[in-house]
C-alpha cells in the first residue's frame, strides 16, 4: 500500500509540475480574439468598447468565423495596406441560403462593390449591406484564391502551410459550423481591386493603402467566414498579406427610409424579402 501511495504522489507531483510549466509558458498571440471584446486595444472611433461583440486581428494567411445576430455591424480594417479579405456570409437559420455573387451584382445593376451595395442570396434576400467603405478597392469577379492556383504559384495551398489558399482557409472556417466545400459559394473580396477593361480582360488595381475599412451590416442572422490570403490576381510573385482587423457591434438592420433601402426598385424588394423573413422568424 505504501508503494502504491508513493507512486500516486509521484504521479500527482509530475502532473502538477507539468501544469505549472505549461502555465508559465503561456504567451499572448497578436492573432488571438480579444476576450471580452471590450478589451481590444484598438476600438473603432466613436464606438463604446463596452458595446463591442467581436474584436480580433486575423493573421496574414489566417482565417476567422463567427455567428452574428441580425443588425450586427462588422468592420474590416486593412491595417497595413496588404490585407485581402475573402468573405462568405451564410444565413445562420438556413445554411442552404448563402451569398450569391451573381445576384449581388445583378440586382443593384453594379458589378463593383462599394458603400450601399447589398450582398444578396440566391433567394432574393439581402444577407448584408456594405454601409461604409473608405477603400473602394474590392472585387466580386474572381473569388478567393484556389488550391490549384496557389500550388502552381507558391508550391503549396494547405491551410497549415506557409502559403494557404483563400479557399482552403474558408473551408477551415466553414468546418467549424458543420459546412463543407460544397457549401462554399464564390467569395466577395475586400481591399484588393479588379476592374474589367474595355476588351473584357481583368485589370488588377490592387490596394487603396493602409488604414482603410469596410463596414458590413447583417440583415439576417449570419455565419460570417473570412480568409486573409493574397488575391488570385495579385501579380507579385511572393505570398504577400498583412493583418486584417475585425470589430463588431450591435446596430439596427436596414429599414424603410435608409438611403440604400430604396435606391432602386430591385433593392427595395430584396430588403422587403429580408424583413419579411425576419418577421416570420420572430426576429
Amino acid at each position: 500500500m505504501a508503494t502504491d501511495n508513493t507512486a500516486r504522489m509521484a504521479t500527482l507531483g509530475s502532473v502538477g509540475a507539468a501544469r505549472s510549466d505549461a502555465r508559465a509558458r503561456t504567451t499572448r498571440s497578436p492573432w488571438m480574439p480579444e476576450l471580452p471584446a471590450s478589451t481590444t486595444p484598438t476600438p473603432p472611433e466613436g464606438v463604446d468598447p463596452a458595446a463591442l461583440l467581436w474584436a480580433e486581428t486575423v493573421a496574414p494567411g489566417g482565417y476567422t468565423h463567427l455567428r452574428v445576430a441580425r443588425g450586427t455591424r462588422i468592420r474590416l480594417e486593412d491595417v497595413e495596406g496588404d490585407a485581402s479579405a475573402s468573405v462568405v456570409v451564410v444565413n445562420a437559420l438556413n445554411t442552404g441560403e448563402r451569398l450569391n455573387i451573381a445576384d449581388t451584382q445583378k440586382i443593384p445593376w453594379q458589378a463593383y462593390l462599394g458603400a450601399g451595395h447589398p450582398l444578396l442570396s440566391g433567394d432574393g434576400r439581402v444577407l448584408a449591406t456594405i454601409v461604409d467603405d473608405t477603400s473602394g478597392s474590392h472585387d466580386a469577379l474572381c473569388g478567393a484564391s484556389g488550391d490549384a492556383w496557389n500550388e502552381q504559384k507558391y508550391g503549396d495551398a494547405t491551410p497549415e502551410g506557409p502559403t494557404p489558399s483563400g479557399h482552403a482557409l474558408l473551408r477551415m472556417a466553414a468546418s467549424k459550423h458543420g459546412l463543407t466545400r460544397r457549401d462554399l459559394p464564390p467569395a466577395a473580396s475586400f481591399f484588393k481591386g479588379v476592374r474589367v477593361a474595355d476588351d473584357g480582360s481583368l485589370e488588377w488595381t490592387g490596394s487603396a493603402g493602409a488604414g482603410t475599412r469596410v463596414d458590413l451590416l447583417a440583415e439576417l442572422p449570419l455565419i460570417v467566414l473570412i480568409a486573409n490570403a493574397p488575391h488570385p490576381r495579385d501579380p507579385r510573385p511572393d505570398y504577400i498579406a498583412t493583418p486584417l482587423r475585425v470589430h463588431a457591434w450591435r446596430e439596427r438592420p436596414t429599414r424603410a427610409g435608409d438611403p440604400h433601402y430604396d435606391a432602386s426598385p430591385e433593392r427595395e424588394r430584396a430588403y422587403l424579402n429580408s424583413i419579411a423573413y425576419a418577421e416570420l422568424a420572430g426576429l
